[in-house]
């Protein structure tokens, strides 16, 4: 799955909680998000100089709250891939917990369905990273 693919799949599947998503989808949508955060943090801070107003930001406010659903229901998916429950995404509370998470989602998915639903990876072609 490719940059584009990841950021259309995260936004088209924004309450979907079932099913699996694979490595490079997970991934490439925290970059999407990182990089989308970055950028609306130097527009806040053209459009309003000195004032340093970081996480709470008009602008990061907003794209926080419109990706709050998209960015969990992306995590709980990938907890999926790897055969684990949605609700280890409440480890994230934790600093340990983010630690293990981080962990997780650079594992590699089940191969073949699981409990989840089937694999994803034969969808996405032969030639996909997982």
């Amino acid at each position: 799955m490719n940059f584009l693919e990841a950021v259309k799949s995260g936004f088209s599947n924004y309450v979907n909680f079932s099913g699996r998503a694979v490595r490079s989808e997970f991934w490439y949508w925290t970059l999407f998000v990182i990089v989308l955060v970055g950028v609306l943090g130097v527009i806040d801070e053209m459009l309003n100089p000195g004032v340093r107003m970081g996480a709470f930001s008009i602008f990061n406010g907003l794209v926080s709250l419109a990706l709050i659903l998209p960015g969990l229901a992306v995590s709980i998916r990938r907890l999926h891939d790897i055969d684990r429950t949605g609700w280890w995404v409440l480890l994230s509370f934790t600093v340990i917990g983010t630690l293990v998470l981080i962990y997780w989602a650079c594992q590699p998915g089940t191969s073949g369905p699981n409990r989840f639903g089937p694999d994803p990876m034969p969808a996405l072609g032969a030639g996909s990273a997982r």
